[in-house]
């Protein structure tokens, strides 16, 4: 904990600060081009200059006590901002056609059977969806765990867990933005359930820009009330394939993993499991995303460990 405090300068920008600046700068530019289909650009501006200011200051102060203390509080309010990214996907993907009648295609000719559907039904008791509910919420804690893990524990290698995990979520973030995907929670809702069971997937082309209807949770404890209420606070009709849940918790895992602490690795391991199906299970995503997301974290972690090097010497961390 003494280290914490520890005055201990580093060089250069932090991995958070350039990947954080680097979407900002995409998405702003997104904004521009699209700003009279988005409901509210202006505020999206705002939150940008904002952020901006922020790093500024922040930074100010890491000058006068650089420490871990003041690389925390470059890099965790960077990290939050990600509740804030999520909301704007829905905003640039609904420029163009809505895709669930392709994914929700793909399931059932894979499966022969809408998986979303059948999944709930196949175990329906009430200890299943709580069990589930509970996997999806520890998304959360999860990643928060493993991050705080790296900056506590396994602080020389910080940058590049950050590194991994915030360009791993903002190609997830810029997939969605492009591949406008609602999940069968909306689409069902649209098309009705027993339209989905008889194989009938009409294109909806812009209709989830006026409705975000979704179907009703069926929430039977603690875990299915916070996941109903953390749904009905932030979720959009976006953001679908693939599966940010299944991908991010993965990369959350492989990095719990090469942190060679094999507590927290396996100790996340049981919500994990659960987390991956319950994202078919509560209806969040056809079958086919949470496969996507699987095979998608580890080519993005792949990608940004094999980048890591470079990006060392761009940040100065190296000389």
């Amino acid at each position: 904990m003494i280290k914490f405090f520890e005055r201990k300068p580093e060089n250069g920008l932090l991995s958070v600060e350039v990947l954080t600046l680097a979407y900002m700068v995409i998405t702003a530019v997104m904004t521009l081009v699209w700003w009279d289909g988005i409901a509210h650009p202006e505020d999206m501006m705002v939150w940008r200059g904002g952020a901006l200011l922020f790093m500024v200051l922040a930074n100010i102060i890491y000058h006068f006590y650089p420490s871990r203390l003041t690389i925390a509080l470059r890099a965790i309010p960077l990290l939050l901002c990600l509740a804030q990214w999520y909301p704007e996907t829905y905003e640039f993907c609904k420029q163009f056609n809505y895709q669930d009648h392709v994914f929700a295609g793909i399931d059932w000719m894979i499966f022969g059977c809408q998986p979303s559907i059948e999944f709930s039904r196949l175990l329906p008791g009430a200890q299943w969806s709580e069990a589930f509910s509970m996997g999806y919420y520890a998304y959360y804690y999860m990643m928060m765990a493993t991050l705080l893990f790296y900056l506590f524990a396994r602080y020389e290698r910080f940058q590049w867990a950050s590194w991994v995990f915030l360009g791993s979520f903002f190609i997830f973030y810029l997939i969605f933005e492009f591949l406008p995907v609602a999940g069968p929670q909306y689409y069902y809702c649209a098309i009705g359930i027993d339209r989905a069971q008889e194989a009938y997937f009409p294109e909806l082309g812009h209709y989830f820009v006026n409705h975000q209807e979704m179907l009703p949770m069926e929430t039977k404890g603690i875990f299915g009330q916070l996941v109903k209420l953390a749904q009905e606070a932030g979720e959009r009709p976006t953001a679908a394939f693939p599966s940010s849940h299944v991908g991010m918790s993965t990369v959350t895992m492989l990095l719990a993993w090469k942190s060679g602490n094999r507590w927290l690795f396996w100790l996340q391991m049981p919500f994990y499991v659960l987390l991956v199906f319950a994202t078919v299970y509560i209806r969040a995503h056809y079958a086919i995303d949470s496969v996507a997301g699987l095979v998608v974290a580890f080519v993005l972690f792949g990608l940004f460990s094999a980048l890591w090097p470079d990006m060392q010497r761009v940040l100065r961390l190296k000389k």
